[in-house]
């Protein structure tokens, strides 16, 4: 083989690596055949950016008609921060059954929290809001896994966190 056969095989290589950092996404249905959530506790609608092994963007279109607006608050509706970490954790579970196996993994794997550190919470989250939430992770060892978690609306940062989860197998009890 000569230099430029070497060459081109390097810039096709460059290239896939390109389009993998590009990411791809994930809509409502594919979610949920990944996750077993559902409404009125499925708190992502889409998946975006997933770059498998490293990241991904979960969405979550806030509406006035989510169930916990009725008494979270009546006169001044905001989303709870709790939510906002568990669709944190949801975005977290697409990209690790992404990573480890997409759809050879529906039904067969879950992800389950193992422990949340340092949330904050820097801004209230109100019906007609977009939240946009950025997970990246930081290690996994086996399987348990490691992310940080930034949640944010029009740019501006609403909350954060750090948390691990595990990796189990679905088809067994915990």
């Amino acid at each position: 083989m000569d230099g430029t056969a070497n060459q081109d095989q390097d810039a096709v290589a460059a290239a896939s690596d390109d389009a993998a950092l590009k990411g791809y996404a994930v809509d409502t249905m594919g979610i949920m055949r990944s996750l077993p959530h559902r409404y009125p506790f499925l708190m992502i609608d889409r998946v975006e950016d997933v770059v498998r092994g490293r990241s991904a963007v979960g969405i979550k279109n806030v509406s006035i008609n989510e169930y916990y607006f009725q008494g979270h608050f009546p006169h001044v509706p905001l989303m709870p921060g709790v939510l906002v970490i568990e669709a944190m954790a949801q975005t977290a579970a697409v990209l690790v059954l992404e990573t480890i196996g997409g759809p050879e993994t529906v039904g067969t794997k879950g992800v389950y929290f193992m422990s949340i550190e340092g949330a904050k919470f820097r801004r209230p989250v109100s019906p007609g809001d977009q939240l946009r939430i950025h997970v990246a992770v930081e290690r996994n060892r086996g399987t348990v896994w490691k992310f940080t978690g930034v949640a944010k609306v029009e740019g501006a940062l609403v909350a954060e966190a750090t948390y691990t989860a595990m990796v189990t197998d679905r088809t067994k009890q915990i």
